[in-house]
């Protein structure tokens, strides 16, 4: 298991201010309901966690003048006329991409070319 102490989503849901407080304050907590565990995490963790993780960036110079930023692994451009443009286009690309994820999760996490975007492989 993940964590030591694993919680009863009944005594969770009795006491969930507590266990709100607990997350977001102390650690994350482990869950189990019937066979299913879930792990909750506060938005701090998570940028904890994360934070090793980082986006190779490639940026191109285009014929025209245009340039062209993508992230390595994922099948998204930006286009601007200089590379903050290029790489402000490319950061909504990618924050559309996650929302399009989210609401799509069992496909995307099911496509063999979009799997490893997904934070369980």
């Amino acid at each position: 298991m993940l964590m030591q102490k694993v919680l009863n989503a009944t005594d969770v849901r009795k006491e969930w201010g507590k266990f709100i407080d607990e997350v977001v304050r102390i650690r994350p907590q482990m869950v189990k309901r019937n066979r299913d565990y879930f792990l909750s995490l506060s938005v701090e963790h998570i940028s904890i966690l994360l934070e090793p993780f980082r986006f190779k960036l490639e940026m191109q110079e285009d014929d025209d003048g245009t340039f062209i930023a993508t992230f390595e692994d994922f099948d998204l451009i930006g286009t601007g006329d200089d590379q903050d443009e290029a790489l402000a286009n490319l950061i909504q690309e990618l924050k559309e991409y996650a929302v399009e994820y989210i609401d799509h999760i069992p496909l995307y996490m099911n496509a063999p070319n979009r799997k490893k975007h997904s934070l369980t492989s």
